[in-house]
């Protein structure tokens, strides 16, 4: 998943192509006119597309908001609402865009093909162009990485469905409890630790390991941290 920059429409709009890309078959789950880079934004465009095409597994983003991953925002709102559906996390080293070379060669052809041919007046006419090329290029062009192959002839639907509801929280019996605080730290055997203020307000898993006083952190079914009482 990435965003491919912004362009400026003919009403002086910008406008944000948001583009989730399939890793395997290439195929293109979403290319949307995204008014701002935005964790709603993002949001309600995952959700969409995750009904329509089910959980991935995991999914690689870039460091860039608002999936951003540094040392002091390591999860955001929108990663830990992923974690939250099952859906595993992963960044591209930083600085590094080959991490993600098969989005940054789609975003070539998006912006050789479509947005470099003309100006598009609003977001419905550069959603429209969106969807024609998208269409086109998951259905019709093939593609030499697939040995010619068009992307929907490799393409699977998931077989998660996407949960309208979230089901509560739950962990096991050795585990340890505690909410996450509003300055996104927890307390445990009289000491603080930082989890992230992503977490505000949820309850994670301090989950013991076989070596004495180290303990692994678990939010939902995913290990985010770990912490040393030694």
């Amino acid at each position: 998943m990435d965003f491919k920059g912004h362009y400026r429409l003919g009403n002086g709009e910008r406008c944000h192509p948001l583009t989730v890309l399939d890793d395997h078959s290439r195929y293109s789950l979403g290319l949307q006119a995204c008014r701002n880079e935005q964790t709603e934004t993002v949001q309600q465009q995952l959700t969409a597309t995750f009904r329509r095409y089910g959980l991935p597994e995991r999914m690689l983003m870039d460091n860039g908001s608002p999936w951003g991953n540094d040392l002091a925002h390591q999860y955001t709102p929108l990663t830990v609402w992923l974690l939250r559906l099952g859906i595993g996390v992963n960044h591209s080293r930083p600085y590094h865009p080959q991490t993600q070379g098969k989005d940054e060669r789609f975003h070539r052809s998006l912006k050789v093909e479509v947005l470099a041919q003309r100006t598009y007046g609003d977001f419905g006419c550069m959603q429209i162009r969106f969807d024609q090329w998208r269409y086109c290029y998951n259905h019709v062009r093939p593609h030499e990485a697939l040995g010619m192959a068009v992307p929907a002839s490799r393409y699977q639907l998931s077989h998660r469905s996407f949960p309208e509801q979230l089901r509560p929280l739950e962990y096991g019996a050795i585990d340890h409890v505690r909410k996450v605080q509003s300055d996104g730290k927890i307390s445990f055997r009289n000491h603080e630790f930082c989890v992230g203020k992503a977490f505000r307000g949820s309850p994670v898993a301090l989950r013991p390991t076989v070596e004495d006083g180290v303990y692994e952190i678990y939010f939902a079914t995913h290990r985010i941290s770990a912490i040393d009482l030694r």
